[in-house]
C-alpha cells in the first residue's frame, strides 16, 4: 500500500496510474468520502429494512409524504442546448476503441459507462479515466493491428455512468474503509475535466444508475452542489440523466425529478435491471412469478405502462425521456438473421418514438443508422416534450401486473448458459460481451440469476409439467457446460474462468436469500 503525503486516502499502484490519481484528485475524492460516504451506507441500510417490507407482502406505492410534489405544478431547470436533441445514444465501456468508435458513431450521444458494461478492475477503472480525459482534449488515438483509430472532427456528445451506491471501490480506502464506487468515478471525472468542459462551453453530463428513492436523488444533488462549489463553477455545470431501472423508482419520478431539478436532463428506462429489480423485490409475494426473459417484453402491461408513466411525467417537468437499450448486433455472414435482428430492433424504436419518447439507446455502432433512420422519420423536431400524454392514468396496480408467460426448459437453459458466460467474461475484466448475437452486460447475469432462483425457490413446472429441483439443475448445467465448451472453444473454456463463474452463479441459484446483486459477490475476485 502507497498513502500519499497530502491526503489519508490509501491507494494501490499509484505509480501506474499517477495522472489519474494526483494529489489534487485525492484530496478531492477523500472530501467527497468524509462527506457523503455516511449517508450512503444509511440509505443502503434503507433499502434492506424496505425490501424486508417487500417480503413481508407489502407492495410499492406512490409515497403518501410526496403527494403535493406530484401534483403541484413545477418544472425542472431548463436543459443544456446540447441536450435537447438525444435520438440516438450509444453506450458502453471505457476502454479507448470504444471510447473513440462510440464517438465517431453518428449517434448524438456516449454514453460512456463505468457500471454495467464496465468490469471494474482497477486497471479498466483508471484506464478508463485516462480515456475519457484524452477524448475531452481531442488527444485520444489508438493504433491497433496495423490501424489507426482517431476523433472525428465532429463526435457524440458525452455523458458518464458511474458505478452504483452499493459498489465500493476496494483498491482506495480511507482509515481503511473502501471508498465508495460512485464517489471515484464520478469525482475523477468531474476533478480532471469540469474546467476543461467548461472552456468548450460544456458541463459535466452524467447518467446516475441504480436509484430506488427519491432520498438517493437528493444525496446525488448534494454530491453535486460540493462539487461544484469546490471548484467555484455555477450550478447547473453539472447535469444528470437517471435510469429508471428499479421497481421502486417508477413509483417516485416527480420525486426524483424534484430532488435534482437544478441538474436534471432526463430520465431513460433501463429496462433489462428494470425487470430483474421488479423480481428481486417481489420475489416472495404469493403467486408472484415471471416467464422466460424473452417473453417479458416491452409490450408486458407492467413494462408497458412504466415506459409511458416515464414520458408523462418527464416531459410534465420539462426534461427528455429516453427509451431502452436495442442489444442486437449485426450478424457477420447470415444476411436472413441479421434482417431478421434488425426488424425485431426497428419495430422496438418505432414503438418508442411514437409512444412519445425523445431519444433511445443502441450497444453498437452498427444500429445508430437504423435507429436514427426511425426516429429522424418519426420526430422532425429536437425532441418531443410538447407530447404530454395527459390522457394516461397510470395506477400502480399497472405497474405491478404480473406478466403473462410460460416457463420453459429453453429459458432455463439459456438462463444458465448466458448467465455463466457473462459472468466468467466479467470475471476476466471484459464487462460488455458479445453473445448470441447480443451485446451482454451485467443486467443480463442478474435477470438469470434472479429468475432461476425464483423458478427453485418456488419449484415451479415448466410447460411441459417438468418440476424445476436442483435435481433438474444439476443434469442440465452438466449439458449447457458443454455447450458453452464448443461455443467458446476447447483452449479458451480450460485457459478461462469457468469454474469459478459456475461456482458462483450456483452457489447464487442455491442461496437461501437472493443477493442484492451477482457483481457485489464476484467482485471479490478480481484485481
Amino acid at each position: 500500500m502507497e498513502t500519499t503525503e497530502k491526503t489519508t486516502v490509501e491507494v494501490q499502484n499509484v505509480a501506474q496510474h499517477q495522472n489519474i490519481l494526483t494529489p489534487e484528485a485525492l484530496t478531492f475524492l477523500h472530501a467527497l468520502h468524509h462527506k457523503f460516504n455516511s449517508n450512503r451506507i444509511v440509505l443502503l441500510k434503507e433499502r434492506d429494512i424496505q425490501q424486508d417490507l417487500f417480503d413481508q407482502g407489502f407492495a410499492p406505492k406512490f409515497p403518501i409524504e410526496t403527494e403535493s410534489v406530484r401534483n403541484s405544478v413545477w418544472s425542472a431547470a431548463p436543459i443544456p442546448e446540447k441536450l435537447l436533441d438525444r435520438r440516438v445514444e450509444i453506450t458502453g465501456p471505457v476502454d479507448r476503441k470504444m471510447v473513440i468508435n462510440a464517438l465517431n458513431s453518428g449517434a448524438k450521444i456516449f454514453m460512456a459507462d463505468f457500471e454495467d458494461s464496465c468490469s471494474p478492475t482497477f486497471e479498466n477503472l483508471m484506464e478508463g479515466q485516462q480515456n475519457l480525459k484524452n477524448a475531452i482534449r481531442k488527444t485520444i488515438s489508438l493504433e491497433q493491428n496495423g490501424k489507426t483509430y482517431q476523433l472525428n472532427d465532429d463526435v457524440a456528445t458525452l455523458l458518464v455512468r458511474p458505478r452504483g451506491l452499493h459498489l465500493e471501490e476496494k483498491n482506495l480506502k480511507v482509515n481503511e474503509e473502501n471508498l465508495s464506487g460512485s464517489l471515484v468515478d464520478f469525482g475523477l471525472y468531474f476533478f480532471h475535466n469540469v474546467l476543461e468542459l467548461q472552456k468548450q462551453n460544456l458541463g459535466v453530463y452524467l447518467y446516475l444508475p441504480k436509484i430506488e428513492h427519491y432520498k438517493e436523488a437528493r444525496w446525488w444533488n448534494e454530491v453535486f452542489d460540493f462539487a461544484q462549489n469546490y471548484f467555484k463553477v455555477p450550478v447547473g455545470t453539472i447535469k444528470a440523466t437517471v435510469l429508471i431501472e428499479t421497481i421502486t423508482a417508477s413509483f417516485q419520478l416527480d420525486e426524483i425529478i424534484y430532488e435534482l431539478k437544478n441538474h436534471i436532463a432526463g430520465l431513460n428506462c433501463g429496462r433489462w435491471d428494470y425487470i430483474f429489480s421488479y423480481i428481486k423485490k417481489l420475489k416472495n409475494h404469493p403467486n408472484f412469478m415471471v416467464p422466460d426473459r424473452d417473453q417479458v417484453t416491452m409490450t408486458s402491461p407492467f413494462m408497458s405502462a412504466y415506459s409511458l408513466r416515464v414520458i408523462q411525467v418527464c416531459h410534465r417537468r420539462s426534461i427528455l425521456a429516453i427509451g431502452g437499450m436495442a442489444a442486437q448486433i449485426p450478424i457477420k455472414n447470415d444476411e436472413e438473421a441479421n434482417s431478421i435482428a434488425f426488424e425485431k430492433v426497428k419495430a422496438d424504436k418505432e414503438r418508442e418514438v411514437k409512444n412519445g419518447h425523445d431519444g433511445t439507446w443502441v450497444a453498437h455502432p452498427g444500429l445508430v443508422s437504423l435507429a436514427l433512420k426511425v426516429f429522424n422519420e418519426n420526430m422532425p423536431t429536437k425532441n418531443q416534450m410538447h407530447i404530454k400524454r395527459n390522457e394516461l392514468n397510470i395506477t400502480e396496480e399497472q405497474l405491478l401486473e404480473l406478466p403473462k408467460g410460460t416457463i420453459t426448459e429453453n429459458g432455463v437453459r439459456k438462463n444458465i448458459n448466458v448467465g455463466i458466460l457473462y459472468l466468467e467474461s466479467w470475471l476476466k475484466g471484459v464487462g460488455a460481451a458479445a453473445l448470441y448475437n447480443l451485446m451482454e452486460d451485467a443486467a443480463t447475469a442478474e435477470i438469470s440469476k434472479a429468475q432461476l432462483w425464483l423458478w427453485l425457490k418456488k419449484e415451479v413446472k415448466l410447460d411441459t409439467g417438468e418440476l424445476v429441483s436442483k435435481t433438474f439443475y444439476d443434469k442440465i448445467i452438466k449439458e449447457e457446460l458443454v455447450k458453452i465448451e464448443d461455443y467458446v472453444g476447447k483452449e479458451r473454456f480450460h485457459s478461462g474462468q469457468f469454474e469459478l463463474a459456475t461456482k458462483l452463479f450456483s452457489t447464487m441459484i442455491f442461496n437461501e436469500k437472493l443477493d442484492d446483486f451477482l457483481t457485489l459477490e464476484a467482485y471479490n475476485f478480481i484485481k
